[in-house]
């Protein structure tokens, strides 16, 4: 998927979601404003803003690996601020280790009751992600961004969603009708995205507004 419409009463707004869908920066896209807020009168036919953002992917293979990359400060800093505040969630005692996966660092936390830190279908990882983002960001010098995990559970996640994305595009081929899936996440609903962009007799998209946007199956 390099293509993302998205809508928000803002059009900052609708761009930062179409944005975490790609898993894109503004700088790798390009944002058309299809249409812009409206209020209405007394409330009545109000408009949000509604973009379409268009991953450039020449721009994409031109940017360099340590532009990407954060610093050992920047790495530390998040592995500090983890482990200052997983034991205030009751979580216990952990360590924390950071490694690369195809260009992106990944910080790995390992120890007990790490069910807490997950959270329900990643939740509370995903808080604690944007958490460690911001303040990994106050000491780098160009924007960062780090991958929080414990137990695999991205992977095990990611798996979980692309046998849940074969089983509907089957059914929705079978049936010839779409299927509207639950509410996920923007990293979530990417994964479904590219895991069925190249499925023959399929199409995606996202519908919806933030925490409810769904991926939306439909027949082509």
């Amino acid at each position: 998927m390099n293509q993302v419409t998205a809508k928000g009463k803002t059009v900052e707004e609708a761009v930062r979601l179409a944005l975490e869908e790609l898993g894109a920066t503004e700088d790798q896209v390009e944002i058309k404003v299809l249409q812009e807020p409206s209020r209405g009168f007394l409330g009545l036919g109000a408009k949000p803003a509604l973009v379409e953002v268009t991953l450039m992917q020449a721009e994409t293979e031109k940017m360099k690996p340590a532009e990407q990359e954060p610093t050992q400060a920047v790495v530390e800093a998040a592995i500090q601020f983890l482990q200052d505040v997983l034991p205030q969630m009751g979580v216990g005692q952990v360590q924390v280790a950071a490694e690369t996966r195809d260009g992106q660092v990944w910080l790995n936390i390992s120890g007990e009751r790490l069910g807490i830190a997950i959270g329900r279908r990643g939740q509370t990882l995903d808080a604690l992600q944007y958490l460690t983002n911001v303040v990994a960001n106050r000491r780098a010098d160009h924007h960062v961004r780090l991958i929080l995990d414990a137990e695999n559970y991205r992977q095990r996640r990611k798996q979980a969603l692309e046998q849940l994305a074969d089983r509907l595009a089957k059914k929705v081929i079978r049936t010839r009708e779409k299927i509207v899936l639950e509410p996920m996440s923007a990293a979530e609903r990417k994964i479904i995205h590219t895991h069925l962009q190249h499925y023959a007799g399929v199409i995606t998209k996202s519908e919806g507004e933030e925490p409810n946007r769904r991926v939306v199956l439909i027949p082509k």
